[in-house]
């Protein structure tokens, strides 16, 4: 029976979505961890500068962004857990932010999302939102128009390309949250997004504390999604 079940274990074992090694339980092998924990941005430039606030807790780069692209285009949404656990870890151990916020995820629309099966951002969002224990507001915002990829426009065309197409969703048109939003994203480049939903938050007397992001870009982006 021992060695049936050593067999079967072999098996049904999953791999390391990242490196393709056997897993001992957790969702990336402890070598992905260890080059996935290199990406963290220095705490002095990950928290809360610029306008909007803007709080990222790691480069585009690396293991971070081979992360993502597992988790969005390869059907790995387990990879949600650990992403979205540091950074709610860091945000935990940072002083000085926000302590009462609504996340809202940056919506996907519903053609894509469920061609995809789920939106990142709100996989992200729920596991840093058990740990900060903020509340969560996936239904904040709805995409209305379904944009195409950002990547290669120029501002103008970006600034065209995504006008009204985000709308305020169906739990803030019911009742406005009590607490200041806090938007939410896996990948932050020129911001052209989160403008048009803080300016849409904003037409709603809507009051915004900033952006959480999991991974910011460096200078120009060869992002598959450019928020």
């Amino acid at each position: 029976m021992r060695l049936l079940n050593s067999v079967l274990d072999l098996f049904l074992r999953s791999n390391c979505p990242l490196c393709d090694r056997p897993l001992q339980g957790d969702e990336l092998c402890l070598a992905c961890q260890r080059r996935l924990n290199d990406c963290q941005q220095p705490k002095s430039v990950q928290q809360w500068q610029g306008t909007p606030p803007l709080f990222a807790w790691g480069i585009y780069q690396g293991d971070l962004k081979r992360a993502i692209a597992a988790l969005k285009y390869e059907n790995q949404p387990q990879l949600a857990r650990p992403l979205g656990y540091r950074m709610g870890e860091t945000w935990q151990q940072s002083p000085g932010l926000p302590k009462s916020l609504v996340v809202v995820p940056i919506p996907m629309h519903p053609e894509k999302q469920r061609q995809r099966g789920f939106n990142q951002a709100e996989c992200l969002a729920r596991y840093f939102c058990h740990l900060t224990g903020f509340s969560l507001a996936p239904k904040g915002l709805k995409r209305v128009k379904n944009t195409q990829a950002l990547y290669g426009l120029t501002p103008q065309q970006r600034q065209q390309t995504l006008q009204r197409a985000i709308a305020l969703g169906e739990s803030f048109q019911r009742r406005p949250p009590r607490h200041p939003v806090l938007l939410f994203d896996d990948i932050y480049t020129t911001g052209s997004t989160t403008r048009e939903a803080i300016a849409l938050l904003q037409q709603h007397q809507i009051p915004v504390a900033g952006v959480a992001t999991l991974a910011k870009t460096q200078g120009p982006s060869r992002s598959r999604s450019t928020p």
